[in-house]
């Protein structure tokens, strides 16, 4: 089992920055390749950004390409998700997701799909104010 904890949303200005973190715990974080995913109210629960087990490989939706960043630290067993130039349409509940990536490969096609990912944190608010 693992858990899995999002901090660092809030309510930011159009334009602003937040890093949201992700702490795990239960199991060897390495093994585990994270996702992030959002959902806004009224909307089906969307790919942000994926990360390999060991942080060589990044995944992002196109919807956030250059102005999001993912990045783990394994000896903290933490993810992070570094978010600039935020716009009203990013605001939505963020969700780390886990799943254990030993055996299988962890790729864009398998990153995106929430399907993948065994573990979820219980999510933390992002509001972009315009």
């Amino acid at each position: 089992q693992v858990q899995l904890v999002e901090s660092g949303g809030g309510l930011v200005q159009s334009g602003g920055s937040l890093r949201l973190s992700c702490a795990a715990s239960g199991r060897t974080f390495s093994n585990y390749a994270m996702g992030w995913f959002r959902q806004a109210p009224g909307k089906e629960r969307e790919f942000v950004a994926g990360i390999s087990r060991n942080g060589g490989n990044e995944y992002y939706a196109d919807s956030v390409k250059g102005r999001f960043t993912t990045s783990r630290d394994n000896a903290k067993n933490t993810v992070y998700l570094q978010m600039n130039s935020l716009k009203p349409e990013d605001t939505a509940a963020y969700y780390c997701a886990a799943v254990d990536s030993r055996f299988t490969n962890f790729d864009y096609t398998k990153a995106r799909n929430l399907r993948t990912y065994k573990y979820w944190g219980q999510g933390t608010q992002v509001t972009v104010s315009s």
